[in-house]
């Protein structure tokens, strides 16, 4: 298929790359020229392991091509995707300006053909307001669209573009779940489900899936301080309940807050999608307020530690929202930083590919260090924000010697408290027993 992706960035980079590894002809349109013409070099503007590799592939195969121009693209399309950002207004609604602007440039060279599919996460009722939009716009009524949320996992987004749960898609026309069925067949030989349904149903899907999955780590970081505070151990807590086949394991692991672009956004706009309808969402507001009060659990245990923080070095582990991925939207990291400057403290941090993305956003208050051990020397503590894989196992020996106080504040509970405890650190984690 001839396939057209607006947007280039996470979700619009991932789908169409991975849509012209299964062999469709797709074009990637952006109107960020610097963008396209880095992506037509191999420069990739986010970090996603092992895309870069399949873009600059399916590029040199000539299935992948990036443009900046409607007209080369839009008229031949049998699919376009729209994949632009909705980012959240001052009332946690959507902004939708963007996707709108979209549309109104694509419109006049819409072919009858052409299925228009939104990729955004965007509020319920949002692709009928496109259909009639487009309806206007052409002076046709025979227009195609259809809502097809993604489910991709920063770190992960490949495997789960390639091997997905489920697809989803909302359509307005029979015809459109033949062609999107036909597009994501590939993908389906596992039996995984193909779910086709009406457009404001699937709409809803993404919210709701974020929502409950954010509700899912807002509750055990709540379970996790009340742990806290009745000296009960969080990992025996989550072992009791999690090998409940009702409740399971994925999202219970206690820590510092979620953040990215999904969760905090998407939590917010059905908020204000239920306020937009006259309901009070209180679970949903409990799990925003909860998330918002976690990611200063760590900063409070370390001042209750340390006391005064002015002139001491605290070093920090992992800057990005969560493991393999540079973004660090709404990121705990960022809050505890902010919390300690603000005391007087001094900031040394390390993050695998997040650091430069973090110096555009504070600049130069804190010192970045190009190894996670160089943070360490000097330091009266050590504060672990992000899991990534290189600090699971790390020289404690060698973290002896260079830490000033042996002192670690794990916000992500990576280590084991009893042989930290053995080895002379003094340790901290979310909710285990005998913690703060």
């Amino acid at each position: 298929m001839k396939i057209v992706m607006i947007g280039t960035g996470y979700v619009g980079l991932v789908t169409g790359t991975c849509f012209a590894n299964s062999g469709n002809n797709v074009t990637c349109l952006d109107i960020d020229e610097k963008k396209i013409d880095g992506l037509k070099n191999g420069k990739i503007p986010i970090y996603e392991p092992g895309l870069t590799e399949m873009v600059i592939r399916n590029h040199k195969a000539g299935r992948l091509k990036f443009t900046t121009s409607y007209e080369e693209c839009i008229p031949d399309a049998d699919c376009i995707f729209i994949a632009v950002g909705t980012p959240q207004s001052e009332d946690g609604s959507a902004n939708l300006k963007g996707l709108w602007a979209v549309v109104d440039t694509f419109a006049p060279l819409l072919s009858e053909k052409t299925v228009c599919i939104i990729k955004s996460t965007v509020p319920v009722g949002t692709n009928r307001k496109m259909l009639e939009r487009l309806i206007e716009l052409t002076g046709r009524d025979n227009i195609k669209v259809a809502s097809n949320p993604e489910f991709l996992k920063e770190g992960a987004a490949i495997e789960d573009f390639t091997k997905p749960d489920r697809v989803v898609v909302g359509v307005n026309d029979a015809s459109c779940t033949e062609v999107l069925h036909e597009l994501y067949k590939p993908f389906l030989r596992t039996e995984h489900p193909f779910l086709s349904m009406g457009l404001e149903s699937a709409e809803m899907t993404k919210y709701v899936a974020n929502c409950m999955l954010a509700t899912k780590i807002s509750f055990i970081n709540e379970m996790a301080n009340l742990c806290d505070l009745v000296n009960a151990d969080i990992n025996d807590v989550r072992r009791g309940i999690g090998h409940d086949q009702r409740i399971g394991f994925q999202f219970l692991f206690p820590g510092v807050g979620y953040g990215g672009s999904c969760f905090p956004k998407d939590v917010r706009a059905l908020i204000h999608v239920a306020s937009e309808n006259n309901m009070n969402a209180e679970i949903l507001k409990s799990v925003d307020e909860v998330n918002n009060a976690q990611k200063e659990v760590l900063f409070r245990k370390i001042k209750t530690t340390l006391g005064d923080l002015k002139g001491k070095t605290i070093a920090i582990w992992g800057l990005s929202f969560k493991p393999r991925t540079d973004d660090i939207r709404e990121a705990p990291s960022l809050v505890l930083i902010e919390q300690l400057l603000a005391e007087g403290a001094t900031v040394k941090a390390h993050d695998p590919v997040a650091m430069e993305n973090v110096q555009q956003e504070i600049g130069d208050k804190i010192t970045y260090c190009n190894h996670h051990y160089d943070t360490l020397e000097g330091a009266d503590a050590l504060a672990i924000v992000t899991e990534w894989s290189e600090f699971r196992n790390p020289d404690f020996d060698y973290m002896k010697h260079k830490l000033k106080q042996m002192i670690i504040f794990d916000g992500r509970n990576l280590y084991e408290p009893q042989k930290m405890s053995q080895m002379g650190f003094a340790y901290y984690g979310i909710g285990l027993k005998g913690d703060l």
